[in-house]
């Protein structure tokens, strides 16, 4: 054990002369930790925790956050006790750690009881500088009552995000840490995340009881991560040219929103010879930790996860975070992403969206049981998410936005910035919703906003008597999709500001004002994706299909035909070609993507989906049988 360089009882310490301890502060952070110096508010936190104050911190990924609490902890008496939400972080950190030569140790369920004990006992008789510890276990009585008869010399909380319902990975055992403050009040407490946006961080402070601490906000900017969005068409297919253009042999994560996918993605890049594996919370356990672990002691190694997958692991050398799925969030997508290039070496942040992503997020919000307030903030970030995805400026400067800070300059590496996109003239749509938000009060939401623009006269429409206005109806040459995109690039440059906090409404910023006098114009990107085929002949539409597209809808058109003579029906009632142009085009792999292609209703999905699912899927479909009305 790293001998402490105070005796002073911890909740009593005092400081000394502010040169000493910077003296022994530098020598630990280059003799133990190999720094040469600190970065950014790293030496200021330092000093403030070892001098028993408490801080709240937010850096991002790979910013050095560990270090403002292990420093500390080695500088002050006694054992500190860190609250980490996952065994995989725990075992990284102790790992990590003792390779530094610092006595570390976890307490977890993943633990034999025999090493649980022997722990336990290392810790009570003051061999430990670190302890981690889930919150389950913190919380128990018993535990809590062995904490007072031996005070720890500082808490810190890993991962505080968690605590915050508002936040991106809410963990409801996380909302007791509240009262550590009032068990231990003369204990420096430090809460630490990478993400957080500002009602994220309020209530960390308010949970933890942090309300007097000073909140570090380190630049949310990784200069290494190089942001990729792509448009779905044949996203497997995109990842694989986007892997071999730019990662052929490095680490890298790929995240999908479903095991399945996980598991189907990890097979086919290994049939396409890339070292793949899957990782998800239902795979068994074993076979879960051996792939984590070839994972990290492999070169090369590309892991297929669900977000199960990254929390805590500490692999330096990850060259690329790959999405083939839209995150739900920017919180949840930068976290993701900063898993990537944390040695500061350039790294690839790749994505492709769909709107099916976007219907998927949305019917998983409602069906998640939150109340209203939190469904809202919900669709609200998820309308930030794809406007992340769809705007036309540099991505770095959106995302730093959604956190609250400007980029003077545009990065010049994200796909933005190297490759102009395809865009439109928007400013007079522009100028009429400005206008709109402002002649409609800057109270309302961006659904009655819109219904405005479109003159639609709706009962909230009436009740305010919006249809007097002069902006009712000046949207009509655009429709409710394009309308969407306008206000959701508008907020996410900047232009319009959501009341996350409120009821949502939309008010405008300063940087409207140009805008609006005629002497700035905005440019918006095209709608990327593929409209649904419509009155047009199925000769033209195939036409415009690839090689292996209009083989798969000849395969789908005859599986339809199959099942048209097993039932005695027309085939165009089973489906019409637009339907199964649509599915060869957009590829869906569940039963949900499935659903949320045009003229798939939930009766014909129940009947006919798992058929069609399995050619889309590769696989032979079973026979043509006649449906069963009630089947599932």
């Amino acid at each position: 054990m790293l001998q402490p360089l105070f005796d002073d009882d911890a909740s009593t310490l005092e400081v000394r002369e502010p040169f000493v301890r910077n003296d022994e502060a530098h020598r630990l952070l280059r003799e133990v930790f190999g720094h040469s110096s600190f970065r950014g508010d790293q030496e200021e936190i330092v000093g403030r925790v070892t001098a028993g104050e408490d801080a709240v911190v937010l850096m991002p990924t790979g910013g050095g956050k560990s270090l403002c609490y292990q420093l500390p902890a080695l500088l002050r008496s006694g054992t500190a006790l860190v609250v980490s939400p996952l065994i995989a972080l725990m075992q990284d950190q102790v790992s990590a750690l003792e390779q530094n030569g610092i006595a570390a140790a976890s307490l977890n369920s993943a633990l034999p009881p025999e090493e649980r004990s022997r722990t336990f006992g290392r810790w009570k008789r003051g061999e430990l500088d670190l302890l981690y510890v889930a919150p389950e276990r913190l919380m128990l009585d018993g535990f809590l009552a062995e904490l007072e008869d031996t005070p720890p010399a500082l808490i810190a909380i890993d991962e505080a995000h968690c605590v915050s319902e508002w936040g991106h990975d809410f963990r409801p055992e996380y909302l007791q840490l509240g009262t550590l403050r009032e068990r231990f009040p003369s204990v420096p407490m430090i809460a630490l995340t990478a993400t957080a946006d500002g009602p994220t961080r309020r209530d960390i402070r308010e949970r933890l009881h942090l309300d007097d601490a000073p909140t570090y906000v380190s630049s949310f900017h990784r200069t290494n991560i190089h942001y990729t969005v792509e448009p779905k068409k044949e996203p497997k297919k995109q990842l694989l040219r986007f892997l071999r253009e730019h990662h052929g042999g490095d680490a890298g994560i790929v995240y999908c929103l479903s095991r399945k996918s996980v598991e189907s993605t990890a097979t086919w890049l290994n049939g396409e010879g890339i070292a793949a594996l899957p990782y998800h919370a239902g795979l068994d356990p074993a076979l879960r930790a051996r792939n984590q672990d070839r994972f990290l002691r492999e070169e090369g190694i590309v892991v297929v996860a669900t977000v199960a997958f990254g929390m805590g692991i500490d692999k330096s050398n990850v060259r690329f975070v790959a999405h083939l799925d839209m995150p739900p969030t920017l919180q949840h997508y930068y976290q993701e992403t900063g898993r990537a290039g944390r040695d500061g070496l350039p790294s690839n942040a790749w994505l492709a969206y769909g709107w099916n992503d976007v219907m998927i997020a949305a019917r998983r919000l409602e069906e998640s049981g939150k109340g209203a307030e939190q469904q809202r903030i919900g669709r609200h970030k998820l309308d930030a998410m794809l406007g992340f995805c769809e705007t036309v400026e540099c991505r770095t400067a959106a995302v730093l936005r959604f956190f609250g800070e400007e980029l003077t300059e545009p990065c010049g590496h994200c796909d933005n910035c190297r490759a102009t996109p395809e865009t439109w003239d928007g400013t007079v749509a522009a100028q009429k919703a400005m206008s709109n938000v402002v002649r409609t009060g800057q109270l309302f939401g961006k659904g009655h906003l819109i219904d405005v623009l479109l003159g639609k006269e709706s009962e909230k429409v009436r009740r305010f008597r919006h249809d007097d206005l002069s902006t009712f109806g000046i949207g009509s040459d655009l429709d409710s999709n394009t309308w969407h995109s306008v206000h959701r690039q508008l907020a996410a440059r900047g232009f319009l500001k959501i009341d996350y906090e409120g009821h949502g409404s939309i008010s405008l910023t300063d940087k409207c004002r140009p805008i609006l006098r005629g002497e700035e114009s905005v440019l918006f990107r095209k709608d990327p994706m593929p409209r649904r085929a419509s009155r047009k002949k199925k000769q033209d539409l195939v036409e415009k299909l690839g090689d292996a597209e209009a083989t798969l809808f000849e395969r789908l058109r005859q599986y339809r035909l199959e099942l048209a003579r097993a039932n005695e029906v027309p085939p165009y009632t089973i489906f019409h070609d637009s339907t199964l142009i649509e599915m060869a085009e957009l590829r869906p792999q569940t039963r949900d993507q499935l659903a949320m292609v045009g003229g798939v209703g939930l009766v014909k999905l129940r009947k006919y989906g798992e058929g069609f699912l399995a050619i889309l899927q590769g696989k032979e479909p079973p026979p043509a049988e006649g449906a069963d009305e009630g089947s599932e």
